[in-house]
């Protein structure tokens, strides 16, 4: 009498999918905690002050105090302001320093980009103080072009556009020649839309670092009335750090919103500029 026994070959490829699966999700859960978690919390301590007994309620009022202890106002406007054009000038200097290095032949455009980029490894903490001397030298000490200047110039950006314009393809600008286009035109009309996406993350990188920037306002800067967001939140401590944690968290919302905006509005231009055909 024989026994037979049945062997299922995928049972056990099955179950190794399965703990894969699972293993995935598992990391996925431990990486949405560790990013939402704080941001949670944050949001969670801001809007439940703490009164005298150290119950918590529901409440708005660590937002209201925050517009009673500084010029909220006054510090979005200047945050806003300095942020802005230097993100602009970004954009506008990586466009045209990218264009350059990548489709215009001079004598040392190699060790010149080469130089460029390794400015990338020197931390501002090294330059801040030249920076500093020549902007007093210009007269423009504790003022907010000495935070918008300074940050202009981007060898990230001058290297994210040459990559960009490498990519495309050079019979569109033979063709644009063969029409007659000026040199600025096969830049302006043909190239620079092309780049769209990498203006895009250009932007967004400048805006959200420079409106996030502490270091550099502290240095600069000496008025209140010159003060950004980062420098105003401080003042919300209190003295030896006193303050209420939930105003300080509300300020740190109040100042998370504009740079969640602008990288809400700047997901469209990435995706079309994904998308978009080589003709427009």
């Amino acid at each position: 009498m024989s026994t037979t026994t049945s062997v299922q070959p995928g049972g056990s490829a099955k179950r190794l999918r399965q703990l894969s699966l699972g293993a995935r999700i598992l990391v996925l859960l431990v990486a949405l905690f560790l990013t939402l978690g704080p941001v949670v919390w944050t949001l969670w301590v801001a809007l439940t002050p703490a009164d005298a007994a150290g119950h918590r309620t529901l409440s708005l009022a660590a937002f209201r105090d925050v517009s009673t202890k500084v010029d909220i106002v006054r510090l979005f406007w200047n945050s806003t302001l300095v942020t802005g054009l230097a993100a602009v000038g970004q954009m506008f200097t990586a466009a045209l320093a990218g264009y350059a290095f990548a489709r215009l032949r001079f004598r040392g455009s190699n060790a010149l980009f080469a130089v460029i980029l390794a400015t990338m490894m020197v931390p501002m903490q090294v330059t801040i103080v030249p920076v500093f001397m020549l902007v007093r030298g210009m007269g423009l000490a504790d003022t907010l072009l000495a935070l918008i200047l300074p940050a202009i110039p981007t060898a990230f950006g001058t290297f994210l556009m040459r990559q960009y314009f490498m990519g495309i393809p050079d019979s569109l600008a033979e063709a644009a020649q063969i029409d007659g286009a000026t040199p600025w035109q096969i830049f302006s009309r043909i190239y620079l839309p092309l780049a769209t996406p990498g203006l895009a993350i250009v932007g967004i990188l400048a805006f959200n670092g420079i409106w996030n920037e502490f270091f550099r306002p502290l240095i600069m800067t000496i008025s209140q009335e010159n003060f950004t967001l980062p420098l105003g939140m401080v003042s919300l401590q209190g003295q030896l750090g006193t303050g209420s944690m939930s105003t300080v968290l509300a300020g740190v919302v109040l100042s998370m919103i504009p740079a969640l905006i602008v990288f809400v509005i700047g997901q469209r231009p990435l995706r079309e500029g994904l998308t978009a055909g080589s003709v427009k």
